[in-house]
């Protein structure tokens, strides 16, 4: 059945145009020609029991942002090769392509999780933006960085610049080289902290007049949490810490999801898109109210002495782990407006918004 929409529905199953659910998971959105490209990790074949993480990168093609049509798999999985980044076992996260006006090329960094506890990228070029990717660089662990989950973005000159989770520990800003696949070792610190699940990850960058916006989660697993935006003059900071953009959100979880990117819709003067993942939509069933009051209380700055006693052990054991075995191919999405309080971002819950 043929799907035609005319408005966002946050939280709701999204189909795409021939009504099948939309598999672009931890995705971005690009822009090129006029047509607005979503891609991301095609969980389609991810039930949580036959050992899939990712069953490739797919693309959605859109000129409205309501209806999607599906492009197919842009970077498909390797069935042959066991050891290869892209097998279906392989655990790959966040895609971001940018593009390079000096090569021509469309880049696209994959973070790997890796079976022996680390983390590094895989880099891929394309001459269009539906492919065919090739790789061109794996096992990457920028400035000999664990390096989690990460952001690219491209400022008007053509310097492109890579944030990053230093897994456990900081965000890192890094200058990527001029053809985008490494990054050149110059790089800035920002947010220490000491452990999960204070640690801030899954960075999504945006620019608003002159100023630059990240918007950051805590690393609980699929368990959402409260998220956390700052602010700065450049792309290295320093960054002023703004507090949640879901302020009236009474669950502290984001709306029950994480944000993976927040673009500009080309045709409006001052329209940003926050998109996330409500991972696990059946989880919502569980008592959040427990949730709720824990991230209350251990996400509250002013318990400091209790967030370093017992917020770690509690983090742990309320988490949802990232390999719990969950159906993570009916996960939903939660695309939200930002509305500004004068530099202050702001997300407001909607059942239904247009553009």
């Amino acid at each position: 059945m043929k799907m035609r929409y005319d408005a966002f529905y946050p939280g709701q199953v999204w189909l795409d145009t021939e009504g099948k659910r939309i598999q672009a998971h931890g995705g971005s959105v690009i822009y090129v020609d006029g047509t607005y490209y979503w891609y991301g990790e095609n969980k389609e074949k991810t039930d949580g029991k036959n050992g899939i993480w990712t069953w490739g990168i797919r693309c959605y093609a859109s000129t409205d942002l309501y209806n999607w049509e599906d492009k197919g798999l842009i970077i498909e999985p390797d069935l042959e090769d066991e050891k290869s980044p892209l097998h279906p076992t392989c655990m790959i996260d966040r895609p971001h392509i940018i593009y390079n006006r000096y090569t021509r090329k469309y880049v696209c960094w994959l973070k790997i999780m890796n079976k022996d506890g680390t983390q590094s990228e895989t880099i891929l070029t394309a001459d269009a933006i539906l492919g065919p990717y090739t790789i061109v660089r794996t096992n990457l662990r920028p400035l000999g960085m664990s390096a989690g989950d990460f952001d690219l973005v491209v400022a008007e000159d053509g310097k492109a610049y890579y944030y990053f989770e230093r897994v456990h520990s900081e965000l890192i800003c890094a200058d990527l080289t001029e053809d985008y696949t490494n990054v050149t070792g110059y790089y800035s610190t920002h947010f220490p902290q000491p452990y999960p699940p204070y640690v801030r990850e899954a960075p999504a960058h945006f620019q608003r007049n002159g100023l630059h916006y990240i918007v950051t989660s805590g690393p609980t697993g699929y368990l959402p949490n409260p998220s956390e935006i700052a602010m700065a003059k450049t792309f290295h900071g320093p960054f002023t810490v703004l507090g949640d953009p879901h302020p009236y959100d009474v669950s502290h979880t984001s709306y029950h999801s994480q944000i993976s990117c927040v673009f500009k819709v080309e045709e409006k003067d001052d329209l940003y898109i926050a998109m996330a993942d409500r991972w696990a939509p059946g989880y919502m069933e569980l008592p959040y109210e427990r949730y709720a009051g824990w991230f209350a209380k251990y996400f509250n700055p002013a318990n400091v002495k209790l967030r370093r006693t017992e917020g770690r052990q509690e983090a742990q054991a309320l988490a949802i782990p990232s390999d719990s075995g969950l159906n993570t191919s009916v996960a939903d999405y939660v695309w939200l407006p930002f509305r500004f309080d004068g530099d202050k971002p702001i997300l407001e819950w909607a059942d239904r918004w247009t553009l």
